[in-house]
């Protein structure tokens, strides 16, 4: 057995998961996740603000001194969208490579692209899920990119779509709430991506649609009608599509002091959750259209679970 530990920072998040890995499969020691709004500015600006690293650097050095308390054997760290393209990121790489390093030497974070995104995204998300429920889209909705996955045992086509609820809120989302004008340009938005997306995945094979990350199981807990954030509740929870389109439609239209008033409602997610929920009503509508698709599986499992695969060995 393997002590083993995988941390996915994103624009919006950083995530932790130790976890034990024998026989092809995990057992979770710890999962954590802060929010860090890396990507703060970054559709703007195309860099890193200072603060922001700074929120990112605190955090990592907390998940430290978890892999040292853990006794953690081997880290892989991933950064994704935002990371991709911004002009400062070594700066970004130095901090990671100071902290982890100091815990496991040699270890820094790596930046992978859209398609290895959704690889392990996709890898994570259906492990415990009946294969006889394929083929598979799944769909992680993250700060600053969306990645679409179809399969069933394995990856047969993906697409990692440049919209996210941070990247589209910052663009388009202005107001509180939302004007009807913002929200149908961040409709057109989202729209135009998931036309390129769909492109290339044929999501007509699909037979279920199974959502990951922060707005995903923030949604079902609503759907669900939680007076808490519960886990595991919501893993593998299902949302028929006309619940989904309702909560959606309601987040879209609240003031941000609406959505912070709802009881599972993380104060990381308050500001940009509209974005998401625009991201996935345009998707239910597409799924539902190209392969009568009407109900979402939100899974907990997902990219994290998939890095920790990644490094099983």
């Amino acid at each position: 057995m393997s002590r083993l530990a995988a941390i996915d920072c994103g624009t919006n998040s950083i995530r932790l998961l130790i976890a034990d890995a024998q026989g092809g499969r995990l057992r979770d020691v710890h999962r954590e996740m802060r929010i860090v709004r890396l990507g703060q500015g970054v559709d703007a600006t195309g860099e890193f603000a200072p603060e922001a690293i700074a929120r990112t650097r605190a955090a990592l050095s907390d998940y430290a001194v978890l892999l040292k308390e853990h006794d953690v054997e081997r880290v892989r760290m991933v950064a994704t969208s935002a990371a991709r393209d911004v002009a400062n990121r070594d700066d970004f790489f130095a901090m990671t490579a100071d902290v982890l390093g100091a815990v496991v030497p040699g270890a820094v974070a790596e930046v992978i692209t859209g398609a290895e995104e959704a690889a392990l995204s996709f890898d994570g998300a259906v492990g415990e899920l009946d294969s006889e429920s394929g083929p598979f889209v799944v769909v992680d909705l993250g700060g600053g990119s969306t990645e679409i996955v179809l399969g069933g045992q394995s990856v047969e086509a993906s697409y990692s779509a440049d919209i996210g609820c941070v990247r589209l809120t910052e663009r388009c989302l202005h107001s509180d709430p939302p004007t009807a004008a913002e929200v149908a340009a961040a409709r057109e938005v989202v729209r135009e991506r998931l036309d390129a997306a769909l492109a290339v995945v044929p999501v007509e094979k699909a037979r279920t649609w199974v959502g990951l990350a922060g707005t995903m199981t923030t949604l079902s807990a609503l759907a669900h009608k939680m007076t808490a954030y519960d886990a595991a509740a919501i893993h593998l929870s299902r949302v028929s599509g006309g619940d989904l389109l309702a909560v959606c439609e309601g987040l879209i239209g609240m003031t941000r002091a609406e959505r912070a008033a709802l009881p599972p409602m993380h104060e990381g997610r308050v500001d940009v959750i509209g974005g998401g929920a625009i991201v996935v009503e345009e998707l239910a509508r597409e799924l539902r259209t190209r392969a009568g698709i009407d109900e979402l599986t939100v899974s907990e499992h997902d990219i994290l679970d998939g890095i920790v695969f990644s490094i099983a060995g």
